[in-house]
């Protein structure tokens, strides 16, 4: 089986810029393989008006303040910004930082800064997978060097738009968020090289049972997509201590408790536990885990996770 990779999901509300920068640097000199940022404008755990960072803005300082991890967004909300302007500023940061930006996107899903900043929220979700698919085939060409013009039914009014220059590395990759089994996980399928999810290792299971077929019926092949999920992980020695930090993370994020009671996605608990967690996904063929850290960014949870947990699954898988 291959190593499992770790990838390390800044949270960017509830900081400010330095303590962002400082926790990117330190996730870069402990050999995490990539580090993210969400893309969102109101902080989405919590109350919404938090201090929050850019996302864009962000991987730009990200690309000269690191020196070798993969960049990107968990992901870009397609919604927010022209598909061409995103393709521009991605291989403007992917020169910035030596060839390591991955492009990520999604059909965002945030109705309130949509609303605050004036932002088309379309009609329902569909809408906004059908334009994220459009945006996402146009962005894949525009990155592969081809022109694009708009077939004039769509979302977008492509004239002739080319990119120059053209990414640092000979194909950079595209990351697609979500599993939803009709539109997201066929547009996965087309374009994306990354593909993340959420659940159960059985429910992410039958998702890339879909995603396999969606990639039989576009004529992919399903091995080319790097399968990763996402958690937000507090490691201690005893599973107690594990959650008075989280209730302090969250504290300091302004989220009560009760409003993460049911959300799967936290782990808490020992560093072997979470060993047997990951392992359980590596089974089902998800290698990378993208581990999400709240601010104020919890130091020995990110280096347990990179010195410990992930030496225990390489050597057990």
């Amino acid at each position: 089986m291959p190593q499992m990779k770790m990838g390390a999901v800044l949270w960017s509300q509830a900081t400010d810029w330095d303590g962002f920068l400082t926790a990117a640097r330190r996730v870069d000199r402990l050999g995490y393989d990539s580090i993210w940022t969400w893309d969102h404008l109101y902080a989405i755990f919590g109350e919404p008006l938090q201090p929050i960072v850019e996302g864009y803005t962000a991987l730009a300082g990200m690309a000269m303040g690191t020196e070798r991890a993969e960049i990107g967004l968990l992901v870009g909300a397609n919604t927010f910004r022209n598909p061409g302007l995103v393709a521009k500023s991605m291989v403007t940061i992917d020169h910035m930082s030596g060839g390591r930006a991955i492009l990520g996107l999604g059909g965002a899903w945030f109705g309130p800064e949509h609303t605050a900043f004036g932002i088309d929220f379309g009609t329902g979700f569909g809408q906004r997978l059908d334009w994220m698919d459009e945006a996402t085939g146009a962005i894949r060409s525009l990155l592969d060097g081809k022109s694009v013009t708009s077939g004039g039914e769509g979302r977008y009014s492509f004239r002739d738009l080319r990119l120059d220059p053209l990414p640092a590395r000979d194909r950079m990759p595209i990351m697609i968020g979500g599993s939803g089994e009709k539109k997201t996980l066929r547009t996965v399928a087309k374009y994306a090289d990354q593909w993340n999810a959420f659940g159960s290792p059985e429910t992410l299971a039958g998702k890339d049972a879909v995603l396999r077929r969606h990639c039989e019926d576009v004529g992919r092949n399903h091995e080319e997509i790097e399968r990763t999920v996402g958690a937000k992980i507090v490691i201690r020695e005893s599973e107690a201590e594990a959650r008075r930090i989280l209730e302090g993370l969250m504290e300091h994020n302004r989220t009560p408790m009760s409003s993460i009671a049911d959300d799967h996605t936290f782990w808490v608990g020992k560093a072997d536990e979470m060993t047997e967690r990951l392992l359980a996904y590596k089974q089902v063929g998800f290698h990378t885990l993208l581990a999400e850290m709240p601010a104020p960014y919890d130091e020995e949870t990110m280096e347990t996770l990179i010195g410990v947990v992930k030496p225990a699954v390489d050597s057990a898988g």
